[in-house]
């Protein structure tokens, strides 16, 4: 697609593809014919130390508005991070050290790159503005919005109907926020669904201070490899960025046919045009949903990776699952052929992210050794032989060898 002779309307189709809400897109079209540079901000708040494919929906689109020329601002929350954004929380969030915020911020810088050119893009801290505003400041902010309106939110309404407790320092979050806006005089934000509420705080400070307002651009929150809950680390269910080329195929490879189409659509820059007229082809038996699923898997690659890891990846996938094969190139454990427990094992390998998801990972039958499957998850190893084969899910091998 050549983005350079794009007419207005045809920017906007590329800028609003994918969104769910754009507030008020006849005002991006104003903004767009003035021909000026728009500043373009979406705010992170640092709360853990990485981002899935979920968090990289809203970054593609930071992407689209770099590809026709504008100012993205990559604003990451150190200072909003020690409060902990509220949004879907039944209880208050535990507030991180500013330590820990800036540990998780420098693995954000690192991480958004792989889709973002980083000539291309400012990296700000909303501490630079808001740690300046003092108390008088704060108070300020908090006169010019009323606690009526804070409470709108369907995550403080549902909390105070259920008698359970908001901090004051969450209420002071959407403010917080809106104010970045302020700071950044910014012409458009970017969201999640869940970042509605939030977003147009932004613009209604914006209009306190005698600015335009910003545009509104919301995007659908991306589920799950399980094709139900939104992909979250903590349920399982998420594609890390940072995740061996190899694994992210995997995964990829493991949701469903319907499910691939919303991440071609979510996580890719191909049309969507392109995207329906394979599903069509799909539908109607000229293509293999393996080979589709496949297309993706190597396309996420690329983004990440290269093609290199892309072709790696997919002829890995086929030895292993095609032809369920074993992996020539596996790790090596080495026992001293002592009394080990299996989880800990697993864990301290890096075959599971730790030593519950390990017991999990057990108790579901999903770990091998040569083959027997092992259920109980407070079983040591004990090998009767000087080598073996163990097997952690679909994707992860290892050689266990006694000394």
């Amino acid at each position: 697609m050549d983005l350079k002779n794009l007419s207005i309307e045809e920017q906007l189709n590329y800028l609003t593809k994918g969104t769910v809400d754009c507030i008020q897109r006849e005002d991006l079209k104003k903004k767009l014919e003035s021909g000026k540079t728009l500043r373009v901000k979406v705010g992170f708040d640092p709360s853990a130390p990485d981002l899935h494919l979920g968090h990289t929906v809203v970054i593609r689109k930071m992407k689209h508005f770099q590809d026709l020329g504008h100012e993205v601002v990559f604003l990451i929350g150190d200072f909003t991070g020690m409060i902990g954004d509220p949004t879907g929380k039944k209880k208050t969030r535990p507030q991180l050290t500013r330590e820990e915020v800036l540990q998780n911020a420098e693995t954000y810088k690192e991480q958004v790159f792989k889709i973002l050119d980083p000539d291309k893009t400012t990296i700000d801290f909303n501490s630079r503005w808001l740690a300046k505003l003092g108390s008088d400041g704060f108070i300020r902010l908090a006169g010019k919005y009323t606690v009526a309106r804070i409470l709108e939110r369907d995550d403080f309404t549902n909390r105070l109907e259920k008698g359970l407790p908001i901090g004051m320092h969450e209420l002071l979050y959407p403010l917080c926020q809106g104010y970045d806006s302020v700071a950044l005089e910014c012409d458009v934000e970017l969201g999640g669904t869940d970042q509605t509420f939030n977003l147009l705080v932004g613009r209604d400070l914006m209009r306190e201070h005698d600015l335009e307002p910003q545009v509104v651009m919301t995007l659908p929150l991306l589920e799950g490899t399980d094709g139900v809950e939104k992909m979250s680390k903590s349920l399982g269910n998420y594609i890390g960025v940072t995740e061996p080329a190899r694994e992210i195929y995997g995964k990829i490879m493991s949701i469903s046919d319907e499910l691939m189409f919303r991440y071609f659509e979510l996580v890719t820059d191909m049309q969507v045009k392109e995207i329906r007229q394979i599903e069509s082809d799909m539908k109607a038996g000229k293509r293999h949903p393996k080979e589709v699923k496949s297309m993706l898997a190597r396309m996420i690659i690329r983004d990440f990776y290269d093609e290199e890891a892309a072709d790696d990846s997919e002829a890995h996938f086929e030895q292993i699952f095609a032809k369920r094969g074993i992996p020539d190139d596996m790790p090596e454990i080495i026992l001293d052929g002592k009394e080990v427990l299996l989880a800990k094992l697993i864990a301290d390998n890096g075959l599971a992210e730790s030593g519950g998801e390990a017991r999990r990972l057990i108790s579901q039958g999903a770990v091998t050794i040569d083959g027997e499957k092992v259920s109980d998850p407070t079983s040591h190893l004990e090998l009767d032989k000087p080598e073996a084969i163990l097997k952690v899910g679909k994707r992860r091998f290892a050689r266990l060898i006694i000394r």
